[in-house]
């Protein structure tokens, strides 16, 4: 207990000394107010949004986009990954392959899909999909190349088939870097949603931000960046560095 209790006061302190100086520099009169409100005032729209469902309206727009692209992408990326995996030779043909589309997946994608698929719901998922894809199929493809052969000699000497080799080899082998990837996409993924839902949809926090900048609502938009980040810090404490770390400890890689 008390060691919890120590980690989250180390957690939650610089976000006090963060908000303290953010008041600090309102209340000395160096920023205009329209430029950075202070504390008391973005809280204020905060809650007034919460009050009247806004902002729980596009939480759940952004929430359900984010969803949408794990279900989808996430089965895909991992099933596409190892199999590719499974050939050595094919593996080490479209691993730049996946490299290259890796490093354009996302915001870079925008333009075109806009011209695709118009605004709305298809450019928005069709980013998201596309950024959780590569980057999940990327590390799963790395993780089952990273298995040592041997452990597939050893179970085909055993008897054992694709299906076992792929169940009780692969797949946990590469499960570590799975789950490494599956947290970076939805890092990535968030990005890029917010990115998306500023230029094509009339829902989300992105668009709730972009919104809001043309009012010059800067408690409006403040209140929002607030929303992201702690969405996705809560998300990543709660969730994925659990699960990571209970991935890592589950296949032998550091004693628990």
């Amino acid at each position: 207990m008390r060691r919890r209790l120590g980690s989250l006061v180390r957690g939650v302190a610089p976000f006090v000394v963060l908000v303290a100086a953010w008041a600090a520099l309102t209340r000395s009169g160096l920023v205009a107010e329209i430029f950075l409100p202070p504390p008391e005032a973005v809280a204020r729209t905060g809650w007034e949004m919460a009050r009247d469902g806004s902002l729980w309206t596009n939480i759940v727009a952004s929430l359900g986009r984010v969803l949408v692209g794990l279900v989808v992408s996430v089965p895909l990326a991992i099933g596409f990954g190892v199999l590719v995996g499974l050939s050595r030779r094919l593996a080490t043909v479209l691993e730049p392959v996946a490299s290259f589309f890796n490093a354009l997946s996302g915001i870079a994608w925008l333009p075109l899909a806009m011209t695709w698929f118009g605004l709305g719901w298809g450019s928005v998922t069709f980013i998201m999909l596309n950024t959780v894809f590569f980057l999940v199929f990327f590390n799963t493809l790395v993780g089952v190349r990273t298995v040592p052969r041997v452990f597939e000699h050893a179970l085909r000497t055993l008897g054992g088939s694709r299906r076992h080799l792929i169940v009780q080899v692969l797949i946990p082998g590469a499960m570590p870097s799975i789950v490494a990837g599956i947290r970076m996409s939805i890092g990535f993924g968030w990005r890029a949603l917010i990115a998306a839902e500023m230029i094509a949809t009339s829902t989300g926090l992105g668009f709730l931000i972009f919104n809001a900048q043309n009012f010059h609502q800067t408690d409006t938009i403040l209140a929002g960046i607030i929303t992201i980040g702690v969405l996705w810090l809560a998300t990543d404490r709660l969730l994925l560095q659990p699960l990571e770390r209970w991935t890592v400890e589950r296949w032998g890689l550091v004693s628990s």
